[in-house]
Order: structure tokens, then C-alpha cells, then sequence
């Protein structure tokens, strides 16, 4: 195994400076936060450019590293300013950005290869190939699925050629992070944006909340975390108070120090700084149930406001100086702090007519650092200075100035940065038409029934676990750990010799494991490809057609190319555990559904490795609109079928066919 001759990163979150300064404070060893835009939480505070510069500059002067979040999926349109935004955080001297978005990764890895660049949560990195990929594309970490056990974690830092990165505290999704479109289709606020409005804290089935986690706390774990070999764990956060990211990053720090487990008193201060009931380390000991579900409660909301609020301010380092002022000599100044020394110049001081400099008023106007995070004793001064000179106020006041400027300057070379310039990727394609059957029985009773009907389709994809021949496509598992792999490959290397051709791939993990079997990889809209760059990229890695993200307008669709899904209840959520077993029953498997607030039904059907999928209320169709797909130039139409029935199936295919409307109420898709 991998191991780290040190202590793993302990990485803290910040939505302001203040929780910046609480982080420093508290013993983080890095830092990450969002900027004003293309950050995957659009409603914490987050940092102007201004702000941004001085965090860089506050947490390299206290040896603490500085990661910014740009981890949205992008649109075309917004190319321009991602750029910008890419070029301005590496000129800044950011010690990475943390991305999901592959075409955010070739954009920064063009303008500026020396930027480090981690792969987001939100990429669902989530086993040994997946990391590969990551590692291919140019990043330099991956910060892990929150879901994965200590096994599987310790076997992807193991194995895989990229640092790992755990969540180690926080705050969990129920559905696996950069899968989960419920709030986007239902709501109107993307997730994958940034704006998850949490459809899963709300109550489900009479006022239950059966899809609210508990927040994750592994203070319990942490000489099994050291023992990993992970590089960092994450603290979860940055919508959070400045007094929450101080209380929980100085008892990891401590923990971490000391390599031990956390105290029962340590974990009631963990909780009362933010906790929904009690917390779960179930994913993590592979122990996934029903107890790891939680809600906020009046109790947990008071022991949090119990908090005494704290004023976080940033905290001085102390430096020594060497300063010279000689006549006829340029005056000289120079700062020093642990390594790092920087000397800056000014005039030449020229003889007194009256008020010489003295020893003592140099001393003490050096030492005015003003509201710089430096102090200067005038005992750390080695002064160098004639008798009877004299040199402006203005002039030692500038050349203290240049030198603090200097000292805390982490500034990159501007020259190293270059525009980005799109490349033209659109690739005329030919008409496709695809279909997924998620249940291979509803497939064998269609080839029953009416074996006819999927004659109207170019492919048809059946899951892996489900396959059955005639089928010329298989559904690659959207999740399958490292631990499942071995199971997973022989499956493949059977279908492939039954004679499937293609693989939906929903993961870039799949990417690698469809190219083992010999099949052609074709991009599921899990893969989330939300523009033109992303596109190029996955078409550099084998991926020739792709179904783009749903959360696209058909006049987006166009100008990035490539498939949509025309019918079918859009998975919304990809959950880790087993919910139709938790709230009822195996028996009721594939025939249940959670009801929300209105009376929407969403269906829950079973998912490879007993995970589950919850479907949308409604399905999309654009049957009797495949004009308007046309005119947007859209040529591959995809669809999926979940829990129709056989007769249901047939209805829908023969009135597609027919550009016929359906009964019942759809989702389509706009066109603005």
C-alpha cells in the first residue's frame, strides 16, 4: 500500500473571510472556497476577486494552501468568463482548482498547465479506473465518492496513480454528488449549478423524511484514516458559520496530532456545532441502514445557537528586518519570514539640514504594518544607518509599503497564462435512434409480445445484471466500487461473447471498463456534458456519441452536439442504499414510489448492487415534436423505459413512431 510520511492534508472549508480566518486559526493545512461564479454552492457568500487575493495571500503567509472551488458543469455561452476567472485564480498563485466539468479541466490544463487541478466530488470518481481517467485528463488528486467503505477507499489510494481526498465531516446527499437532477427537473435549481434547492431534507409519504442523511463525522476512524494513505480529508461546510468551521477543524486538528479517536466529550462538541439528530460514519464501515437518516431538530438548532458567537480576525505573523540607509546609497529594506526574504530599494538619503534620522524613528516607522496581517518589533530590526542624513517620510513609508507588497505577494507570472480558444468540434452525425430498457423483462416480453417494435430502434441497452441476447448494447452501473470490479468484468467479457457491440457508459470509470470488454462506448447523460469542450473531450477518450445532460435546452443541445432523451421517467436520484427494502419491503421491489407535498409519485426501482434510481413523476416525450429536435439539429433520440409494462412499452414506441402525442402529463424540453 501507498503510505504518506506525514500527517494526511486537514482540508477546511470557508464561505467568507471570516471562516477563513477561523480555519487558519483553528490548524487547517489548506483551505477551500468558491468564487463568485461557477462555485457548486451559488448561495454561500463566497469571494469577490479582491477577497480572493487576499485569502491567497493571508493563507500562504501562514504556510496554509488555498484551493478555489469551480466545480458547476459550464455552458458554452459562459466559456468566456470561465476563462478568465481560470487565468485570474492562477495569476493569483491558487494552489488548485477543484472541478467536475472536463471541459473546465481542458480549458485550464491550455491556458494554464501549471495550475494543479483536482477532481471534484462532483465527477463521482468513485473506483481505481475512474481515478485513472482523472489522472489521464491532468488531474493531480480526486476527491473520492462519500460514499465509498474504508475498503474501497484504501484500495483506489492504493492502486491509482493520483492523490485521494476524503470528506471526513459534514453534511451528505442521499443521492450520489453530480447524479442527482431532482431539484434541477422538478425545481428548476440545478445542483449540478449549484443551487440545489434539497428536495431531500423535505418530507416524503405522509410527512416522512426518508431521504435525509445524518450528517458524516469519522472522528471516530481517524488512525484507520492516517493508515489509508489518503492525502487529505475534507471538512464539509462552506455555507456554514465561521464558529462551526473553527470548532470542527481545531478538534481534527487535535485528533489528527495525536492520532486517536475522538472523546465522547469531543463528540458532543462536534454535534453541537451542527448535527441532524446524531451522526453516521455508515458508509464508511459499510453499514448502510436506515439509522443513518436524520432530521434537523428544535434541540440540535439550539445547541448550535449556543455557540458564543466569535469575532475572527486575521492573525499577525511576526518578521524580522535588515534595513540600510546610507548616504548617496539607494535605501534598502529588507523582510524576512521563516524562508522567505524579499529586499526592496529607494532613494538615496542626502545630508540633514536639520532633524536628522535617528535610530529610534526609523525603528518605529518601519514597524507601522497598518492593517497588514505582519508585525515588526523594533528589536527585530538589524538597522543600518549614517549620522546626520535624512530621507522623506514619504520615502520610508513607500519603501516599508514595497517591501510588505513584496513579502506577501504570491502573485504568478501573467506571461504564463494564454486565452482560450474553443476548438471546432461539431461533428455532423447520423440520425440514431437508442433505447434503454432498464428492466431486461419488460425487454423479453416485448420480443414476445411485439418483437417488431424494437425494430425502431438502432440500438437497444439492457443493464448488466439484466441482459438478455438480442440486445445490442449493455448498460454499464452508474456506481460500482473497486471492490464489485472483478464480478463486474466477468459479466462484461460474457455479454460481449453473447454479442453486444456497445456499452452506455455512465461514469468515466466505463470509459476504461468498455474498452477492456471490446465494446464501443457510448455516453449516457450521466456523464454530464454540458458543452462543446466536454464533448471534444470524451470523444478524445473513445466516447463517439453521447446523450448530452438534460438539464440542456435543445438550442444548448445543438451547439454542443449530440443526443438527447426523448422519452422516458428520468432518473432523478442514485442512491447508495437500499430504500425500496428500508420503507417496504423486498416483497413491494420495483413497486413502490416516495409521494411528495403535492401528490407527485416518484418511482423507485432497483439499480445494480441493490442501489436504487428514483425516477421523475413524469416522463419526458417529444414524440410529437421530433420536428422541432430536428430543427435544432438534434439526431439522436433516446429513450428510456423504467416501470411501463409491456402493452405501456408498445403504446409509446408505436405512437413515437408515429409522431403522436401520449396520454398523461410530460416533460419537455425547452427551447429556451
Amino acid at each position: 500500500m501507498k503510505t504518506q510520511n506525514k500527517l494526511p492534508e486537514l482540508l477546511a472549508p470557508a464561505g467568507d473571510l471570516k471562516a477563513l480566518y477561523a480555519a487558519v486559526m483553528a490548524g487547517a493545512d489548506a483551505v477551500y472556497l468558491g468564487a463568485k461564479s461557477f462555485g457548486a454552492r451559488a448561495f454561500a457568500k463566497n469571494f469577490d476577486k479582491e477577497e480572493l487575493s487576499r485569502a491567497v495571500e493571508y493563507c500562504h503567509l501562514h504556510g496554509v494552501k488555498l484551493y478555489v472551488t469551480v466545480n458547476t458543469l459550464v455552458y458554452d455561452r459562459e466559456m468566456k468568463e470561465l476563462s478568465e476567472l481560470i487565468s485570474e485564480l492562477y495569476i493569483m498563485g491558487v494552489d488548485a482548482i477543484i472541478t467536475a466539468d472536463l471541459g473546465v479541466i481542458d480549458i485550464a490544463r491550455k491556458i494554464c498547465p501549471e495550475l494543479p487541478i483536482h477532481a471534484s466530488t462532483q465527477m463521482s470518481v468513485h473506483n481505481t479506473p475512474g481515478a485513472e481517467i482523472a489522472a489521464r485528463l491532468g488531474c493531480e488528486r480526486v476527491v473520492l465518492a462519500r460514499e465509498l467503505s474504508l475498503e474501497n477507499i484504501k484500495s483506489v489510494t492504493e492502486h491509482a496513480s493520483v492523490e485521494t481526498e476524503v470528506f471526513l465531516h459534514g453534511a451528505l446527499c442521499v443521492c450520489h454528488s453530480g447524479q442527482c437532477l431532482m431539484s434541477s427537473l422538478i425545481g428548476g435549481r440545478s445542483g449540478n449549478r449549484g443551487e440545489c434547492a434539497q428536495p431531500c431534507r423535505l418530507p416524503y409519504n405522509s410527512g416522512k423524511y426518508p431521504l435525509s442523511l445524518s450528517d458524516l463525522c469519522l472522528a471516530e476512524h481517524i488512525p484507520e484514516l492516517i493508515e489509508s494513505g489518503t492525502a487529505s480529508l475534507k471538512i464539509e461546510g462552506r455555507m456554514k458559520s465561521a464558529e462551526y468551521v473553527y470548532t470542527v477543524t481545531s478538534i481534527y486538528r487535535r485528533l489528527l496530532d495525536e492520532a486517536r479517536r475522538a472523546t465522547k466529550s469531543e463528540l458532543l462538541e462536534l454535534k453541537s456545532a451542527f448535527s441532524r439528530g446524531k451522526f453516521t460514519d455508515g458508509y464508511f464501515t459499510d453499514k448502510k441502514f436506515s439509522k443513518m437518516l436524520g432530521v434537523r431538530s428544535e434541540e440540535d438548532k439550539e445547541l448550535s445557537r449556543a455557540i458564543q458567537e466569535t469575532e475572527f480576525g486575521p492573525i499577525t505573523v511576526s518578521v524580522k528586518a535588515i534595513a540600510s540607509f546610507k548616504l548617496s546609497e539607494p535605501s534598502r529594506l529588507t523582510l524576512i519570514k521563516g524562508d522567505k526574504r524579499v529586499t526592496v530599494f529607494g532613494p538615496a538619503p542626502v545630508p540633514a539640514i536639520n532633524a536628522p534620522l535617528t535610530e529610534e524613528d526609523v525603528k518605529a516607522r518601519l514597524c507601522k504594518m497598518g492593517g497588514t496581517p505582519l508585525s515588526l518589533l523594533p528589536d527585530d530590526i538589524e538597522l543600518s544607518l549614517d549620522v546626520g542624513i535624512n530621507l522623506p517620510l514619504s520615502a520610508q513609508n513607500a519603501l516599508r509599503r514595497d517591501a510588505v507588497t513584496a513579502l506577501l505577494d504570491t502573485k504568478r507570472c501573467a506571461e504564463s497564462s494564454a486565452e482560450y480558444k474553443a476548438e471546432d468540434s461539431k461533428k455532423k452525425e447520423s440520425p440514431l435512434k437508442t433505447a434503454l430498457f432498464l428492466k431486461g423483462a419488460l425487454y423479453d416480453a416485448l420480443l414476445k409480445t411485439k418483437p417488431e417494435v424494437c425494430d425502431f430502434f438502432d440500438i437497444t441497452f439492457l443493464p448488466v445484471d439484466e441482459y438478455w441476447d438480442g440486445a445490442q448494447g449493455v448498460y454499464l452501473p452508474p456506481v460500482v466500487f473497486d471492490s464489485e470490479l472483478p464480478v463486474l468484468r466477468k459479466s462484461l467479457a460474457d455479454i460481449k461473447q453473447r454479442g453486444a457491440k456497445y456499452a452506455l457508459v455512465t461514469n468515466i470509470s466505463g470509459i476504461a471498463l468498455a474498452k477492456e470488454a471490446g465494446l464501443t462506448a457510448i455516453g449516457d447523460f450521466r456523464l454530464n456534458i454540458t458543452n462543446s469542450a466536454a464533448r471534444e473531450v470524451y470523444r478524445k477518450l473513445g466516447v463517439e456519441r453521447a446523450i448530452l445532460s438534460p438539464e440542456l435546452t435543445l438550442p444548448m443541445a445543438r451547439d454542443v452536439s449530440g443526443g438527447v432523451i426523448t422519452y422516458g421517467r428520468i432518473p432523478l436520484m442514485l442512491t447508495e442504499r437500499c430504500f425500496m427494502k428500508e420503507n417496504f419491503g423486498c416483497e413491494k421491489c420495483g413497486n413502490c414510489s416516495f409521494t411528495d407535498r403535492t401528490g407527485a409519485k416518484f418511482p423507485i426501482i432497483k439499480e445494480y448492487g441493490h442501489r436504487n434510481l428514483i425516477l421523475n413523476s413524469r416522463p419526458t416525450y417529444m414524440g410529437d415534436r421530433r420536428g422541432e429536435l430536428y430543427s435544432f439539429s438534434v439526431t439522436h433520440e433516446h429513450l428510456i423505459f423504467s416501470v411501463e409494462n409491456a402493452k405501456e412499452a408498445v403504446a409509446v414506441i408505436d405512437s413515437y413512431a408515429s409522431s403522436r402525442s401520449i396520454a398523461g402529463e410530460v416533460r419537455r424540453i425547452g427551447k429556451r
